[in-house]
C-alpha cells in the first residue's frame, strides 16, 4: 500500500526530484517539498485521530 501512496503522491505532484536530493538520497520518491506536504498532511491527520 505504501508504494501505491508513494506513486501517486509522484504522479500528483508532477515535480522533478532535484539532483542533489538524489544524491543525498538516492531511494527518494518525492521532491524536498513534495515530502514536507506529504509529512505536514500526516501530521495533521495524525492530531486528527
Amino acid at each position: 500500500m505504501r508504494k501505491i501512496d508513494e506513486a501517486l503522491a509522484r504522479i500528483d505532484t508532477g515535480e522533478p526530484i532535484g539532483l542533489a536530493r538524489l544524491q543525498a538520497r538516492p531511494i527518494a520518491t518525492l521532491s524536498i517539498e513534495a515530502q514536507e506536504r506529504r509529512e505536514l498532511r500526516e501530521r495533521q491527520a495524525n492530531l486528527n485521530h
